[in-house]
């Protein structure tokens, strides 16, 4: 996995030395993750699992820095979403291998719910079902574990949204598919409440806001939209996709700029 990642990722750094810890590395590839750069965060993240195949910090920063890339990837031509399902295909791995290591920590449940929920938008509805429960799973135990993970939060309450915005046959399919009602739970006001928890938790989130405000567009709830989209531009960038995600929040606030709430 590690060379499958190297390959699709970046080139490893010219030979991490090899006198350097594990520990070494996971600060280097923290240090690259916080200037933005995780395809250069990687492959320390990769060295300091070489030095420890069962070393959870560096498996569920691996499974992060891969799905940022990953997410990165613009375009719909078989060859990039063959690449960018291959990246998350990867970080997949690497999430799951993170939650066996230690699954009394919250941010590998986060990061494999995380990194399905991304990899099932690039899938058609029936594929996307298939993540569904694992995504609500592993989101619900990183809440259960950290009330205050603001990622988690995030990842519950988009779920809550998706699940509210199949149709009725993708409905009918999910229970054909699973014997039972599970995703019977997703409503509205769960989207809503986890969402603004994540707001609340991590306000300069940018993504938070922009899916809080895609929500409550969804519930003709346009002031409140509006009022989260202004907020957006003046935040700090603290994720690869901020600028495009500020993009989007001010193209949606001119979709709705006339739009009244539904009285």
């Amino acid at each position: 996995m590690r060379l499958l990642a190297a390959l699709l990722v970046a080139p490893l750094l010219a030979g991490p030395a090899a006198a350097q810890s594990a520990a070494e590395h996971i600060a280097l590839g923290d240090s690259a993750y916080r200037h933005l750069q995780p395809a250069q965060a990687v492959p320390h993240f990769e060295a300091a699992i070489h030095h420890d195949s069962a070393n959870y910090p560096a498996l569920w920063k691996a499974a992060r820095a891969i799905a940022d890339v990953a997410k990165q990837m613009e375009g719909d031509d078989d060859a990039t979403k063959k690449r960018r399902d291959s990246l998350y295909t990867v970080a997949r791995g690497y999430a799951e291998r993170a939650v066996r290591a230690d699954s009394s920590d919250a941010d590998g449940h986060y990061v494999l719910a995380m990194v399905l929920g991304r990899l099932s938008r690039t899938k058609g509805s029936k594929e996307r079902i298939k993540f569904a429960k694992v995504i609500f799973d592993e989101a619900t135990r990183a809440i259960a574990i950290r009330e205050t993970h603001d990622g988690a939060h995030h990842v519950l309450g988009a779920w809550h949204a998706e699940v509210k915005r199949l149709s009725g046959f993708q409905r009918f399919f999910a229970k054909a598919l699973f014997g039972g009602g599970f995703m019977d739970v997703a409503t509205w006001d769960k989207a809503v409440e986890h969402l603004e928890r994540a707001v609340a938790i991590n306000p300069q989130h940018v993504y938070h806001r922009l899916e809080l405000a895609e929500v409550y567009i969804d519930l003709d709830r346009y002031g409140k939209a509006r009022e989260l989209l202004q907020s957006i531009a003046p935040l700090p960038v603290g994720d690869v996709m901020d600028p495009r995600y500020k993009q989007e929040a001010a193209a949606r606030l001119q979709e709705i700029a006339n739009k009244k709430d539904k009285s």
